[in-house]
């Protein structure tokens, strides 16, 4: 009968034991801080995939303190009017190798009967809460190249604007047609 009365202890004060390392370990891991980053976006290229002879798939990570990254389709009204640079909130420069230095082309211009081409781009509200610190991916499908320009390297020089007008850093990458890419 002691015997009984021993083990029944022990298994007792072993579950006492372990509910309380359990409870202080769900503590632990609920008071842990959020992440806090700068209120000015941040980027870094993550791939450019080549999909056809005129378009690709760039993906880049973001992050931004207080998540107002992307516009919605109301986001019409100044500064995100249609008639504003903001109108956009991914900016991308377009430059072509030619004679071994990088030509920066306009994308509005047209070039030799070539037709015009915008790399800028609109992408959504990536966070619907106020005052978010927000990370992730942003995937974006440009058409980069310009069929009947002789030139196969090209750069790209991109950035993100948020809703309050901050610009990221500016991100580089040197492309060559076939699908080779350097940094």
């Amino acid at each position: 009968m002691l015997f009984f009365y021993a083990a029944k202890y022990y298994i007792c004060r072993m579950k006492k034991i372990t509910s309380f390392v359990i409870a202080t370990c769900i503590c632990f891991c609920a008071c842990k801080r959020p992440v806090q980053y700068s209120e000015i976006p941040e980027i870094k290229f993550i791939s450019f995939e080549q999909l056809s002879q005129t378009a690709g798939l760039l993906t880049l990570y973001f992050q931004d303190g207080d998540g107002d990254l992307g516009l919605d389709r109301n986001d019409t009204y100044p500064p995100f009017d249609n008639s504003s640079i903001y109108f956009y909130n991914f900016f991308c420069d377009y430059y072509e190798k030619q004679n071994g230095v990088f030509i920066k082309i306009d994308s509005t211009e047209t070039n030799i009967g070539l037709t015009p081409f915008n790399l800028h781009a609109r992408f959504p509200r990536l966070s619907s809460l106020p005052e978010e610190s927000i990370n992730g991916d942003i995937f974006l499908k440009l058409t980069p190249y310009r069929i009947k320009t002789p030139f196969d390297t090209i750069q790209l020089k991109f950035y993100i604007v948020d809703r309050k007008l901050n610009h990221s850093n500016v991100e580089e990458i040197v492309v060559i047609r076939n699908n080779e890419m350097m940094r």
